[in-house]
C-alpha cells in the first residue's frame, strides 16, 4: 500500500503525516486568514499558535468581526464580568518573545491608538516592561493627567528615552542647516561631504579605461562653503496641543531644544488650546516641557497668534511658525487680521499642518487657503526642513 505524497499548498488529511512539520507557507496564510481557514491550511505549530493567540487577544476585539459573523479563535468566550485571562502585561511579554521589533511597534501602536488599551501606559507593571517608542510617548501625553505620582515617574522614563532618541537623530540634521552651504567656488580642502562628483568626472574623462570600464581619478575636486550669518533673529513656535497634534507637539519641543543653542537665534515655544501657555523657559529641556503639556481641549488659534505677535521685537527679523490643524474654534476673522498685519510689517508667517517625520497631515484646507491668501506660507514639514527654511531666512 502506498502513502500519498505531500503536495505543496495542500493541507494534510486527518491522520496523514501526523509527525511532519507544518508547512510554513500554509501557516502564514492561517495566521492571516484566522481560524476559519484552518480546515484548508491545517493546524498551526506550537510557535505560530502562540503568535495567533497574541494577535487574537488584540485584533479579536475588533467590532467589525461580529458584524461579519467571525468568531474568535481559541476557547469560547463566556459571559460574566471577571477579569480577562490574559492581561496587558502577559500580552506584552508574549509579543516581545514572539515577534520582531517592527511588528511589536505596530502591535503596541494599534493597542493604544486603535483599541484604546490605556493600561499599557497607566499600569505600573506594564510600564516597567514596555519598550519606549514614539507611539507610547504620544499615549503618555494623552493620559498622564490620569496617572498617580508613581505611574507618572515610570511614564517619564518613556518620555526621556524617546526624546533622547529624537535629539540624537534631529540635532545633527538641524544644526547642519546652519553650518554653511556649498558654493560654486572650488576648494582645496578635501572633505568627503564637499566632494564635487560632476566636476571630478568631467576633469578625469581622459583617464577612462574602456577595457576595465572604470575611471581613474587623477585629481578630485571639492566645493567650498559659505558661512551663514545668524544674528538678531526670532523664531516663535506656536504649537496647537489638541489631541490630534501629539506628534507635532513632540517634534516641536525637540526642534526648539535643538535650535535654542544657536548663536543669534532667539527661540520661543508657546503651546495653546483655548488658553495660551508660554513654555520658553523650559525650551532647553524638552522632557520637562513635554511633561508640562496637556493634550486635548478646544482650539483658539487667533488668541495664540495674537500672543505670538506680541513677542515680535524686530518684525523684519522674525519668523512666526504656527503649527496646527487649522480647525479654528475661535474667531477666524480675527486670526486672518493678525496674520495679515504680521505679513504687512515684514514678519515671515509659516503655517504648518504637521511637524513630524510622517509629513502627512489632516487639516482644514479652507482656512489654510485663506491664511495663504493673507500672505502666510502654508505646508507640512519635517523638523530638518523647518531648520533649512529658518536658515535660508537668516542667511539673507
Amino acid at each position: 500500500m502506498t502513502t500519498p505524497e505531500h503536495v505543496p499548498g495542500r493541507a494534510p488529511a486527518p491522520g496523514e503525516g501526523a509527525d511532519a512539520a507544518p508547512d510554513a507557507g500554509l501557516e502564514r496564510w492561517r495566521l492571516v486568514l484566522g481560524s476559519p481557514a484552518e480546515r484548508h491550511t491545517g493546524p498551526l505549530g506550537a510557535g505560530n499558535a502562540g503568535r495567533d493567540a497574541a494577535l487574537d487577544w488584540l485584533y479579536g476585539r475588533d467590532p467589525d468581526l461580529a458584524g461579519r459573523g467571525v468568531r474568535r479563535s481559541g476557547a469560547p468566550r463566556k459571559g460574566g464580568d471577571g477579569p480577562s485571562a490574559v492581561t496587558a502585561v502577559d500580552w506584552l511579554d508574549d509579543i516581545h518573545r514572539l515577534f520582531p521589533k517592527e511588528t511589536i511597534e505596530r502591535l503596541e501602536r494599534d493597542a493604544v491608538e486603535r483599541y484604546g488599551i490605556q493600561e499599557i501606559v497607566t499600569d505600573p507593571a506594564v510600564l516597567e516592561r514596555v519598550e519606549p517608542s514614539p507611539t507610547l510617548l504620544r499615549a503618555v501625553l494623552r493620559t498622564k493627567h490620569l496617572m498617580n505620582p508613581q505611574v507618572l515617574r515610570l511614564a517619564r522614563r518613556i518620555v526621556e528615552s524617546v526624546v533622547k532618541q529624537l535629539l540624537a537623530k534631529l540635532q545633527p540634521e538641524i544644526r547642519r542647516a546652519f553650518h554653511g552651504t556649498r558654493s560654486r567656488k572650488p576648494s582645496r580642502v578635501p572633505l568627503a561631504r564637499d566632494f564635487d562628483f560632476r566636476q571630478t568626472v568631467r576633469a578625469n574623462l581622459a583617464h577612462y579605461q574602456p577595457a576595465e570600464r572604470c575611471l581613474l581619478i587623477e585629481r578630485a575636486h571639492f566645493h567650498s562653503r559659505s558661512q551663514r550669518h545668524v544674528t538678531q533673529w526670532q523664531l516663535i513656535l506656536l504649537v496647537d496641543q489638541s489631541g490630534s497634534m501629539a506628534g507635532s507637539v513632540i517634534h516641536s519641543a525637540v526642534t526648539a531644544a535643538c535650535l535654542s543653542g544657536l548663536p543669534g537665534l532667539k527661540t520661543h515655544l508657546v503651546a495653546f488650546d483655548t488658553q495660551v501657555v508660554d513654555l520658553t523657559a523650559d525650551v532647553t529641556d524638552p522632557v520637562e516641557l513635554l511633561m508640562g503639556v496637556q493634550l486635548g481641549g478646544g482650539t483658539d488659534i487667533a488668541r495664540a497668534v495674537e500672543y505670538g505677535a506680541g513677542l515680535v521685537e524686530n518684525p523684519r527679523r522674525a519668523i512666526v511658525a504656527l503649527i496646527t490643524d487649522f480647525y479654528e474654534g475661535g474667531d477666524p476673522y480675527r486670526l486672518l487680521r493678525t496674520v495679515r498685519a504680521l505679513v504687512e510689517q515684514g514678519s515671515t508667517v509659516l503655517g504648518l499642518a504637521a511637524l513630524d517625520e510622517d509629513d502627512n497631515p489632516e487639516y482644514d484646507r479652507e482656512l489654510a487657503g485663506r491664511l495663504a491668501a493673507a500672505g502666510a506660507h502654508i505646508g507640512a514639514m519635517t523638523p530638518g526642513r523647518l531648520a533649512e527654511f529658518v536658515a535660508e531666512r537668516l542667511g539673507r
